[in-house]
């Protein structure tokens, strides 16, 4: 133990590999037993494990009103800057707590996890560092991993591997509600969607989520509190992002998709954050990229706290699983439902919003809130529902999302008889219900 402690406290500016990534996250939950949880949600192809480390102050299991957030980085083994802030960060909020206010808070109101590396037999596979494409990008069977996710627009004809499916089933387990993924290569904050059809607009080269005001603000809160980000002079001069932050559609078409699948299947709003021109740099830049991320990423994490949250129970105060909870005017094609606390979170800005719960045969619930920005208090606004009518014996059936194109039912549907929101929110309800 006194060794691990030891790796723990000695985190340099350098490059870790699996061996040296291990004892350090072993290190540190030796050394912060009651803030941190190590575990592993599956393994690559070569048998590597895919460790993620929770901190907060229920590490080891979720708590009724604390949201989930996770960090993932090196889902593209050669984009490295990535992988080691994240270590840098974990050190950060372990050697901050009890003595900085804010981080104390943050940990106290929120679960984090955090994964170093998505894809560690690409990061062994790539022997000589480099600035552009290597073959560390994919995984150990030559596979994309951010092409390799069901995709909500068209049929995604690729296998899907060991470490798309641990973080599949991961995202599944647990009630997500932010997150990023970390990639290398350009410096811009992405958001969604990466896919689209004209329902959301890719005729105008824009692909519009029903939260696309949401996705731009999470989008500027990290490059507005980064180094450089927010200048949007991107990596050459060929393109610009203004403020730092583009839709991924606009920037190119993706199929397949992390944050995508995030969003549709999870329930959980993700960014794509590209943090280097370089995908490998020197590790002597490694400190200068901690520096210019540091804010940002704490800032970020806050926002996991954005508008709105609560339980729906019936009338014995029992959690109703898989009730419908939406904002009204913001239909998700694949309704978001409680988890089994019957919990849910809405991330809205600040705003008034009708919210909409919905138990299945019974009569919906409307509920108008007024959401102020509680990210400095750390807490979403509370509201619950309690339906009198839903009694323990009668629940919500399991309900879950088909894995085929979800947006194709859109399609034809608005083209045939352009709908009003009002028809399209039912006619999502009832295409999830009948499959």
């Amino acid at each position: 133990i006194l060794s691990l402690v030891s790796a723990a406290a000695a985190l340099d500016f350098k490059y870790h590999h699996t061996k040296e990534l291990e004892e350090y996250l072993r290190g540190v939950h030796a050394a912060h037993p009651s803030l941190t949880h190590l575990y592993s949600i599956g393994r690559s192809v070569e048998g590597r494990d895919l460790w993620v480390l929770v901190l907060g102050r229920f590490p080891t299991h979720h708590k009724i009103g604390i949201p989930e957030f996770k960090y993932v980085a090196n889902m593209h083994g050669d984009e490295t800057v990535g992988r080691e802030i994240l270590l840098h960060l974990i050190d950060f909020l372990v050697t901050s707590y009890g003595r900085d206010p804010v981080i104390t808070r943050l940990l106290n109101n929120t679960r984090i996890h955090i994964m170093p590396t998505m894809n560690p037999d690409g990061f062994e596979a790539t022997k000589v560092p480099d600035c552009y494409y290597t073959r560390g990008r994919y995984n150990r069977n030559g596979e994309d991993l951010n092409r390799n996710f069901p995709d909500a627009f068209e049929n995604n004809s690729a296998s899907i591997q060991p470490e798309t499916r641990a973080v599949m089933d991961w995202i599944k387990k647990e009630t997500f509600v932010l997150s990023a993924n970390l990639h290398g290569g350009a410096l811009v904050a992405s958001y969604t969607f990466d896919n689209g059809n004209p329902v959301t607009g890719s005729l105008k080269g824009y692909s519009k989520s029903p939260d696309d005001d949401v996705f731009i603000h999470l989008a500027k809160t990290y490059s507005s509190n980064h180094a450089s980000m927010y200048k949007g002079t991107g990596c050459d001069n060929r393109q610009t992002f203004p403020e730092g932050i583009i839709n991924g559609y606009s920037w190119y078409q993706l199929e397949g998709g992390m944050q995508d699948y995030n969003y549709v299947w999870g329930q959980c709003f993700e960014i794509t954050l590209e943090l280097s021109c370089c995908k490998y740099p020197p590790a002597d830049q490694l400190e200068k990229f901690w520096r210019d991320n540091k804010v940002a990423l704490i800032e970020y994490i806050k926002q996991v706290h954005l508008g709105v949250k609560g339980q729906v129970t019936d009338k014995n105060g029992n959690p109703i699983p898989n009730a419908i909870v939406e904002a009204k005017g913001r239909p998700h094609v694949c309704p978001y439902r409680t988890n089994e606390q019957g919990e849910y979170f809405l991330l809205l800005l600040p705003g008034t919003y009708v919210i909409n719960a919905t138990v299945p045969g019974f009569k919906s619930m409307l509920k108008t809130v007024e959401i102020p920005d509680n990210t400095g208090n750390f807490s979403a606004l509370k509201q619950d529902f309690s339906f009198p009518e839903v009694s323990d014996q009668i629940r919500s059936g399991v309900a879950s999302c088909p894995k085929t194109p979800l947006y194709q039912e859109l399609t034809r549907a608005s083209a045939a008889v352009k709908p009003t929101i009002h028809i399209l929110v039912l006619m999502t309800t009832m295409l999830v219900i009948f499959k």
